[in-house]
């Protein structure tokens, strides 16, 4: 690693700057050089200050110390951030702030249990695979199985994000491009190349890419709907007493669009594609729930009675998760422009609850 070069007594400018770093026990270092840095180096007795370069830009805060950091436990980085010992160019910054090419990141100097450390280091055990249904130098496609989270957090120790990066911890670059719901499966895209990130970012936000989710809902599909409906209900973020986030149609909610399509039904089911216009926290729930059609399953806007009764031990029929899958994908690569397409089977599981609902019909 190389220490930013000292400056003679009495000289001004970047080499003076670098003597007071080094009188003050900071080390700066692009992150470049990180591979070289033991944990030890970033995260003990001193100050370090770490330049982003491109690999890193566009990275949350809190990933990227935990990435940096190895061995802190999560709880620690999150009260580091809060407290405002982490800096990012001398100003304070919550965990959602996204790095940026250049800034600087001041990281106190942070002691580890020994304890703490072997647990830490301990290899996260992915599930037995992730499916991948695409893989080049800029992106990665998976389908994520129900009960997964996308990343770690609140009560949740790890998550499909962290999951990759212990695989391959050769990988320079490796982002989640969007997210999924904890319950639904699906496809799930992650970004090799902050390029690519971008590119792909720019693509949800023009509405360039179209994503459609199945969805078995509880209620009767109106027949004055015809075959297609659409929903624009604004969305509103709040939390409950307990903390818990949700979402509900509120008049001074984000604009919020999604179109259902009627793929089969049966008394007091349906099973609906929905195509998302606009991509705001439990749209597709939301809007069904609206529409007085839960998702099966779904524990946060559901039938909760319905779905005790489903997972029941012998039920018919029987779901013991929320039916949502996201099973198609259509876009430009963010690379090359080629258009792709990329689709996910129904689970087994939910092949299952279907087939079980067109038994119950062809014998009513």
């Amino acid at each position: 690693m190389t220490v930013c070069a000292c400056a003679l007594p009495g000289q001004s400018g970047p080499a003076d700057k670098a003597a007071r770093n080094v009188r003050l026990g900071k080390i700066i270092f692009s992150m470049n050089e990180l591979g070289k840095i033991s944990q030890n180096s970033v995260a003990s007795g001193q100050v370090s200050m770490l330049e982003i370069d491109e690999s890193s830009a566009g990275q949350r805060i809190d990933n990227f110390l935990l990435r940096v950091c190895k061995g802190v436990p999560k709880s620690h980085i999150y009260r580091i951030l809060r407290s405002g010992e982490v800096r990012v160019n001398k100003g304070r910054v919550d965990a959602q702030y996204r790095l940026a090419f250049g800034d600087i990141v001041r990281v106190p100097p942070v002691r580890v249990a020994a304890a703490d450390l072997a647990r830490a280091d301990a290899p996260i055990v992915p599930p037995a695979h992730f499916d991948v249904l695409f893989e080049d130098d800029a992106m990665l496609v998976i389908n994520k199985p129900a009960g997964v989270a996308v990343h770690g957090g609140s009560g949740v120790a790890f998550g499909v994000i962290e999951q990759m990066r212990q695989a391959r911890p050769r990988a320079k670059f490796l982002e989640l491009v969007h997210r999924l719901d904890r319950e639904t499966s699906g496809i799930l895209m992650l970004a090799k190349k902050r390029t690519a990130l971008v590119g792909l970012h720019e693509q949800i936000r023009e509405n360039r890419m179209d994503k459609r989710y199945f969805a078995c809902v509880h209620g009767e599909w109106q027949s004055d709907w015809g075959r297609r409906r659409a929903v624009k209900a604004p969305l509103f973020k709040y939390s409950t007493p307990e903390g818990e986030r949700r979402v509900r149609v509120q008049d001074d909610g984000l604009p919020s669009h999604t179109v259902f399509n009627l793929v089969e039904c049966w008394p007091e089911y349906a099973l609906v594609e929905a195509e998302l216009k606009t991509g705001r926290t439990h749209q597709i729930r939301v809007h069904l729930a609206h529409l007085g059609l839960p998702i099966v399953g779904d524990a946060k806007y559901g039938d909760f009675a319905l779905n005790k009764a489903l997972a029941r031990a012998n039920a018919q029929p029987s779901l013991k998760r929320m039916f949502l899958h996201a099973h198609r994908l259509q876009l430009a690569h963010p690379l090359t422009g080629e258009a792709l397409r990329f689709d996910a089977p129904l689970p087994d599981d939910c092949r299952r609850f279907l087939d079980q609902l067109r038994a119950l019909r062809d014998t009513a």
